[in-house]
């Protein structure tokens, strides 16, 4: 089945352009020129990953993203112009996977589409179900690998494909201390192109979605080292 992907763009002649790409390369394609219309199309259907722009009229991407993340966990990657250290680490921190800036190669863009849904969480229509294996659990957190969630005494964590993908590895790895390298090469893949420090910015929203909320210190740091999950 081919990867369903939502365009939010307000220049319809990009869109168009992505579009034509993407169909090209073999993916189903729908496409909303504005924040308004984009939130409720991604709310009310399926996207194995959503091309965001943050410059929309009616509400602008980061709000789109920010509501988005309230009730999906749907693979976001934003497209736009702005391409400071901030407005990245904005990006990051509200729930995107990836962020491009404009102009962009069509190459790039579609290789980090296809790194996005090489680790994207299967659909309900993919998962057998009567599947019940992948629990992995510390404390009253729990992880099912086959649902692609996260409890805290039943209460769901929300998370991205990526914060998904680094708080399996290290409870997979539980006492092993593990470099930014290895996790990087873990959630991000091998054909990732970028700093390491990436790492970090995904240690931070889960200690900020962990930690924080439920008062505990699973995830540590190992100074010049990497990240730990040590057992209870």
């Amino acid at each position: 089945m081919s990867a369903h992907i939502l365009i939010v763009e307000d220049e319809e002649k990009l869109a168009r352009f992505t579009e034509l790409e993407l169909l090209h390369e073999g993916y189903a394609v729908q496409k909303a020129f504005d924040g308004r219309s984009a939130l409720e199309e991604a709310l009310k259907n399926e996207y194995d990953l959503i091309l965001l722009d943050i410059m929309l009229p009616g509400l602008n991407g980061m709000e789109v993203l920010r509501r988005l993340r309230q009730e999906k966990n749907t693979p976001v990657i934003l497209l736009t112009a702005r391409d400071s250290v901030m407005d990245k680490v904005a990006g990051l921190d509200a729930g995107a996977v990836d962020y491009i800036t404009k102009p962009f190669a069509i190459e790039e863009l579609l290789a980090r589409i296809r790194v996005c849904l090489k680790f994207r969480a299967p659909s309900a229509a993919d998962r057998p179900a009567a599947e019940e294996e992948g629990i992995l659990q510390w404390g009253s957190l729990r992880l099912d690998d086959t649902r692609k969630t996260v409890r805290w005494d039943g209460q769901e964590i929300i998370l991205t494909n990526r914060e998904f993908l680094m708080l399996k590895t290290l409870l997979e790895n539980k006492d092993v201390v593990l470099s930014r390298e290895t996790l990087l090469d873990r959630v991000c893949g091998y054909d990732y192109v970028g700093e390491t420090n990436i790492v970090d910015v995904y240690v931070r929203h889960l200690r900020s979605k962990i930690d924080e909320v439920y008062g505990v210190k699973m995830l540590q740091t190992v100074r010049g080292v990497g990240y730990v999950i040590r057992s209870e």
